[in-house]
C-alpha cells in the first residue's frame, strides 16, 4: 500500500512537497473554474486538455464541427499565460508556411544577407485546426517540432517557446480530401481526446451563456514559467510500485504479440502500444491525480486514463474492422480485467 516506485520517494512525501502539491492544486482548480465558464459542460476534455499540458505533451481532440474546439484552445492559451498562435491546415499548405523561410534582403549599402522569418510554430500553444488535411509532407514537418521542441531551417536548429504544446483538431467523419496521419506521428500525440455532443442540460447553459449580450472572459491564472514549474512537479509526485505495475500490465496485455496478452487481443489487434504510451500513462495518471486533488495516482486514474492514451496506439486486423469491433470498447474491457486481477489479488493477499 505504501510502496513506492523506483526513483521516486521511498517514505511520506516531505511537507514541502506536499505544500508544492496543493498549490498548485489550487491554481489548477481556478484554471479549470475560469476555462469551464467559457467551455461549458465538457469537464472531461477540459480535464484531458489539461492533463496533456501538464505533462507537457500534446494533445489530438477528435469531434465535429460546432462543438467548441477551438474556443477551448483560446481559452487555455489565455488562462495557461501562453503565447499561441492558430495555422488552418488545408491541402495546399507547405511546410515553410509553418517553419518559415529565410529571405535575401538588400541592405542600404547595397550588401545582401539572408534573414530568418519566423513561422507561426515559433510559440508556446499552436492550434493545428484540421490537422489531417494537410499533405503528409506538410504534416512531417511537425514531427521534429513535436518530439524534441527544435526545428531545422537552412540546415540551423532554432529552438521553439518553452513550454511547447500542440493542441490539434479533425474532423473524425469528413474524410474526402484528408490524409490520415501516420502511425509514427499519432504517437506523438500524448493524448486523444473526443469531443462528444454535450447533453441537453448542458446544451441549454450553452445557449444561455454565449448568445446574451455580455460573455464571461478568461483570465490568466498561471504564466509560462509557473506552468514549466508545474510540469516540474508532476514528475516529483510518488508513484506507488503497484501503479507502476499496473501500468505495465495494462500496456503489454494490449500487444498481440505478448505472452500475457488475452486471447482476444491477439486475434483483434493488429499492433499495439509500445513504451511511449506506459511513459504516457505514468506522466497522465499523476496529473489526474493532481486535477483531482490527490498527491498520489490510484487504480481508477490507470482506467480513466486508458483509453485517451492507448486509443490511438493500437491497430485492429481487418477481419476486427469488418466485424465492426471497436478500440475503445477493447481498451476498457482489457483495462477492466487488468484492474480486476490486481484487486482479487490484493483481496487474496489480504
Amino acid at each position: 500500500m505504501g510502496e513506492t516506485a523506483p526513483g521516486t520517494t521511498q517514505e511520506t512525501p516531505a511537507e514541502d512537497l506536499v505544500a508544492e502539491i496543493e498549490a498548485v492544486e489550487a491554481k489548477l482548480a481556478q484554471a479549470k473554474a475560469s476555462i469551464t465558464r467559457r467551455f461549458v459542460g465538457q469537464e472531461q476534455v477540459v480535464d484531458l486538455t489539461l492533463s496533456s499540458l501538464l505533462c507537457g505533451g500534446h494533445a489530438l481532440l477528435i469531434g465535429l464541427p460546432g462543438l467548441g474546439k477551438t474556443r477551448l484552445v483560446e481559452t487555455l492559451s489565455t488562462v495557461m499565460g501562453l503565447d499561441g498562435n492558430r495555422i488552418q491546415f488545408t491541402p495546399d499548405l507547405m511546410p515553410a508556411d509553418i517553419l518559415g523561410s529565410e529571405v535575401l534582403e538588400t541592405g542600404e549599402d547595397g550588401s545582401r544577407a539572408f534573414r530568418f522569418l519566423q513561422g507561426p510554430i515559433f510559440c508556446q500553444l499552436l492550434m493545428a485546426d484540421e490537422i489531417n488535411r494537410a499533405s503528409p509532407r506538410t504534416q512531417s514537418a511537425l514531427l521534429q517540432a513535436m518530439q524534441e521542441k527544435v526545428v531545422t531551417v537552412a540546415g540551423e536548429d532554432r529552438e521553439l517557446g518553452r513550454p511547447f504544446h500542440v493542441l490539434a483538431t479533425q474532423n473524425p467523419i469528413e474524410q474526402e480530401g484528408t490524409y490520415p496521419l501516420p502511425e509514427a506521428q499519432l504517437d506523438r500525440f500524448l493524448v486523444k481526446i473526443d469531443v462528444r455532443y454535450p447533453d441537453r442540460d448542458t446544451e441549454r447553459a450553452i445557449l444561455l451563456s454565449t448568445t446574451g449580450a455580455t460573455e464571461d472572459e478568461a483570465h490568466a491564472i498561471f504564466t509560462a514559467e509557473e506552468l514549466i514549474a508545474a510540469q516540474s512537479l508532476l514528475r516529483r509526485m510518488p508513484v506507488g510500485e503497484s501503479i507502476v505495475e499496473l501500468i505495465l500490465d495494462l500496456v503489454r496485455a494490449c500487444r498481440p504479440d505478448d505472452a500475457t496478452a488475452p486471447a482476444r487481443v491477439r486475434e483483434t489487434v493488429s499492433w499495439g502500444p509500445g513504451p511511449r504510451a506506459a511513459q504516457a500513462l505514468m506522466l497522465t495518471v499523476r496529473a489526474r491525480a493532481m486535477l483531482q486533488g490527490r498527491l498520489a495516482p490510484a487504480p481508477e486514474d490507470v482506467l480513466a486514463m486508458a483509453q485517451p492514451v492507448l486509443s490511438h496506439r493500437m491497430g485492429l486486423n481487418f477481419a476486427a474492422r469488418a466485424r465492426g469491433d471497436d478500440v475503445d470498447g477493447l481498451i476498457a474491457e482489457i483495462a477492466q480485467d487488468v484492474i480486476g486481477g490486481v484487486a482479487k489479488g490484493s483481496g487474496a493477499a489480504a
